[in-house]
């Protein structure tokens, strides 16, 4: 039986890096923030940490609090009747509440945890190349910016109930390398 890793952690902890390790494998990919991406470009929106803002509070607001596990729900669905499934982006507790009814034990919910100077650190130095990367999973951001993220996801989304209930926890607080043989020893650990 397939089944679904679902990363969560705050911003600039590695959740991209460790979805990519299973997508590398060829786990399906669903990325609950590339339906903020999409709708902000067929608004013809610019893409930058502001309008995502405002965009994904649109969602929520009209979608409810479980927006984008709703929008997902979909591709998650078809996904994992061909394999398993890799979910980068899980925010919210009623996003996690979903999930957590629709696929019981077959979700996976593994906290990605760095501190938040590593995450800033990390955030400020990373590249963004539009070419290798339209949907802007690995956009820089200031540590102003991802220190005003994170409380706005924590206040106003309810970030920390799925980093809590996560059924497993990952410390990147290293190396990529590090990171990416926790998330393959765990995956190989759940699909045996």
């Amino acid at each position: 039986m397939f089944c679904i890793v679902a990363f969560v952690g705050m911003t600039g902890s590695g959740k991209s890096t460790a979805a990519q390790c299973l997508l590398d494998r060829g786990w399906a990919y669903i990325r609950f923030g590339d339906a903020t991406i999409e709708r902000l470009k067929t608004a013809g929106l610019a893409i930058n940490p502001e309008n995502e803002k405002t965009m994904r509070e649109g969602l929520r607001r009209e979608y409810g609090m479980g927006a984008f596990a709703l929008l997902s729900l979909p591709a998650i669905e078809a996904a994992i009747q061909t394999g398993h499934v890799v979910v980068d982006g899980l925010y919210s507790w009623l996003e996690y509440k979903i999930l957590r009814e629709r696929f019981g034990d077959r979700l996976h919910v593994v906290a990605v945890h760095a501190a938040p100077k590593t995450r800033y650190d990390r955030l400020e130095k990373r590249l963004h190349d539009p070419k290798k990367d339209p949907n802007y999973r690995m956009r820089p951001l200031t540590a102003e910016q991802a220190q005003l993220r994170d409380v706005a996801e924590i206040e106003n989304i309810e970030k920390g109930g799925p980093i809590a209930m996560a059924d497993h926890v990952i410390s990147n607080e290293s190396t990529a390398e590090s990171l990416t043989g926790q998330v393959l020893a765990y995956a190989d650990r759940i699909t045996r």
